[in-house]
C-alpha cells in the first residue's frame, strides 16, 4: 500500500511540478531560495498527501499547499528552512530545470507582483493560471465576491506600478 501511495504521489508531482516552480518564482529572488522553497513545498505535499481526499483536483490542492507553505515561510523573519531528511525515502523525484530568463515581459510582471502583499500575490498567480473565481475562492479560503473585489483592486494597483 505504501509503495502505491509513493508511486501515485511521485507521478502526480512530476506531472504538476511546474505549479511549485511558479509559486517559488513568486516568493523567492534567487536560485538557492527557489530550490529551498521547492524542497519544502514538496515535503509538505508529501506529508499531507495521505490526507488528500480528492474533493478538489490535485492541482488545486497542490496550489493551496504550495501557496500556504510559501506564505508561512516567507512571513517569518528567519529565512532558514528546516527540512526533513529524504535519505530514508526510496523514490527519486526527477526535477526539470526551470529557466526563468526567457521572457523579458515576465520579468517585468514578476517585479511588479513582488511589490504586492502575500495574499495579493497568490490571487494574481491563480488568476494568471486561468482559474475561475470559484476555484480561486476555494484555494484561498475567501468568498467568491471577495476574490473578485480584491482582484479588481490589485489590477488597479498593478497598473499604477507598471505605468507610474
Amino acid at each position: 500500500m505504501k509503495k502505491e501511495l509513493e508511486h501515485s504521489f511521485v507521478e502526480l508531482l512530476e506531472k504538476h511540478q511546474n505549479i511549485i516552480h511558479k509559486v517559488c518564482r513568486l516568493y523567492t529572488n534567487n536560485y538557492d531560495a527557489h530550490n529551498d522553497l521547492f524542497q519544502e513545498i514538496t515535503i509538505q505535499l508529501w506529508k499531507a498527501y495521505p490526507k488528500f481526499r480528492g474533493d478538489a483536483k490535485f492541482s488545486t490542492w497542490m496550489y493551496r499547499v504550495g501557496l500556504n507553505t510559501a506564505i508561512t515561510l516567507y512571513r517569518k523573519s528567519k529565512r532558514t528552512v528546516n527540512t526533513q531528511d529524504f535519505n530514508g525515502v526510496e523514490f527519486k523525484i526527477k526535477a526539470e530545470n526551470y529557466d526563468d530568463t526567457e521572457e523579458e515581459q515576465l520579468k517585468i510582471l514578476y517585479k511588479a507582483v513582488h511589490q504586492l502583499n502575500d495574499i495579493e500575490k497568490a490571487l494574481v498567480f491563480l488568476y494568471l493560471e486561468d482559474k475561475d473565481y470559484r476555484e480561486i475562492s476555494e484555494t484561498l479560503g475567501i468568498s467568491e465576491v471577495n476574490a473578485r473585489v480584491k482582484m479588481n483592486r490589485i489590477k488597479t494597483k498593478l497598473r499604477t506600478i507598471l505605468n507610474p
